[in-house]
Parts: structure tokens; sequence; C-alpha cells
């Protein structure tokens, strides 16, 4: 969802433009709310696999989950249409689609003075929205018991997703602190001029990333998938005493003949003791 801007000192690409309508406003608080509800959500989850397990932390964590797949489904085929244009306009400026300009212009309204403000917080929760659903794939299989693939890609897949967040961060917060463009490695930290140079660089830099953590999320679920079995135990419940008593009657009864026969010989021995004195 990368996309250079207009404006002073701007990247020289497309220009949200246009009145901020209620529809706007709407999709860019409902897109926040979104990341709000899924790190929420993260932190819950991560604090309570401290303690024993809960009947609602697997479903939790699979609702995680699948908010996180759901939201880099829609990230990525953003940067595929915008790849996609400029294949076949490589001199024109970027390409968005109207609902992501539309919940750019929404979040635009922060600062109005900010032309680019917008698409940058755009992309810095898409991104967020990505990385926790990677975080609840490494939570889901916290409890499981031995290496699990699945755990190991989605632990990979954190990394590389927070670099790329904090790339994000960096360039949100240059625009909102008053820099003339975005400031950041998929930028040159400024040092590529406004123009195709600029916009064909930001687009495929940021193409390659979400296609190479897309595919890392692809190969964590498909190994998820394949251990669920392992997943799932570790969320059973442990067994009480008086379960174990109920699964294994013969152990039990036995175990409660000789605790009687050791009580009753006590006395008999104290008997014998006391007639030979």
């Amino acid at each position: 969802m990368d996309h250079p801007h207009v404006g002073n000192g701007g990247h020289g690409g497309h220009e949200m433009g246009g009145a901020v309508s209620s529809l706007d406003s709407w999709g860019a608080v409902l897109f926040i709310g979104w990341a709000v509800v899924m790190w929420a959500a993260v932190v819950v989850i991560a604090y309570a696999n401290r303690g024993p397990v809960r009947p609602w932390l697997f479903k939790t964590s699979v609702a995680v989950i699948g908010l996180g797949v759901v939201g880099q489904i829609g990230h990525f085929q953003e940067h595929v249409v915008q790849a996609g244009y400029w294949v076949a306009n490589p001199y024109s400026p970027a390409w968005m689609t109207p609902w992501a300009n539309s919940i750019a212009r929404g979040m635009g309204q922060i600062d109005p003075t900010k032309p680019a403000l917008g698409m940058e917080i755009l992309h810095l929760v898409g991104n967020f929205i990505f990385l926790a659903g990677l975080v609840g794939i490494v939570q889901i299989t916290r409890r499981a018991t031995g290496a699990l693939k699945s755990r190991k890609w989605a632990k990979m897949g954190v990394w590389m997703q927070g670099i790329h967040g904090i790339e994000h961060i960096v360039l949100t917060l240059s625009v909102a602190l008053g820099a003339s463009r975005a400031i950041g490695l998929s930028t040159w930290f400024g040092a590529i001029d406004p123009g195709p140079a600029l916009v064909t660089y930001r687009v495929w830099w940021h193409f390659v990333a979400n296609l190479i953590g897309s595919a890392i999320l692809a190969a964590a679920l498909f190994h998820l998938w394949k251990e669920k079995k392992a997943v799932k135990d570790g969320y059973l419940p442990e067994p009480a005493a008086a379960e174990d008593c109920a699964l294994f009657p013969a152990s039990a009864a036995a175990s409660g003949s000789v605790k009687q026969s050791t009580q009753g010989a006590e006395p008999a021995r104290e008997r014998e003791l006391v007639s030979r004195s």
C-alpha cells in the first residue's frame, strides 16, 4: 500500500485529493479499531498463556490468526495491484485502489496540512495487523510440546515483519514531524529525488518485502494445519484426581487396600512389642 504523494517536497505520485466523507472517516476508525482489537487480544493471550489452560484461549488465538490472514490478503493485493499498474505505466505516478485512498483520506484528518500522513498511517496500521496475526501463531503453539515447524516459521515472520514495521514507524514519524518527504530505507532516506525513480524503488521495495512476508505466513499456516493435533493437545485440561480414580478404578482400589493394610499392621506391631516387654 505504498504510494508517493504530490505537494511541497512530496514524492511526485498520485494525489489523494477530494473532500473527506463520512465513509472515509468511518473506514479509518474501523481499520484502526481492527488493529487495536487484535493487539489487545494478543496481550491478553500472551498473559493468559502463562497460567493454567483456559477454554477460550485456543479459540481466541485462532480468531487473531484469522483476522491477521484476512488483513494480509487485503494488504498484499494492494501491493500486487500497484506493481501491476507500474508494469503497465512505469513512468506514471503510483496508483492506489479507491478503498485504500478512502481510508487514507480519513486518516489524513489527523493533520490536513500533511497530505502524505494519512497514507503513511494506513501503511503502518496494515503492517501491524499482519504482525499481530504472526504473533498469534507463536502464541497458539506455545503450549505444544516438541519443536513445531509452524512455530519456527511464525517466529521468522515476526522478526521480519517486526523490522518492516519499524521501517513504517520511521516513515510515518518523519512525515508527522514535518519532513518534506517520508524518510526511510524504502525511500533511500530521502536521497532519491521525486519522480519515476523514487516511485519505482518504493513500489518494488515494499512489494518484495510483503511477498516474502506472505510466503512465510503461508508456510507457518501450512505447518500449523499439519501440526494441529499437537497444538490442540496442549490446550486439553489437566485431569483432576477424581477423574483419575474414575478412569483407573482398579489402581485406586489397590492403592486404598495397601493403605488400609499398612494402617492395620501398625497397631498390631505395637501390641506385639508391649507383650514382649
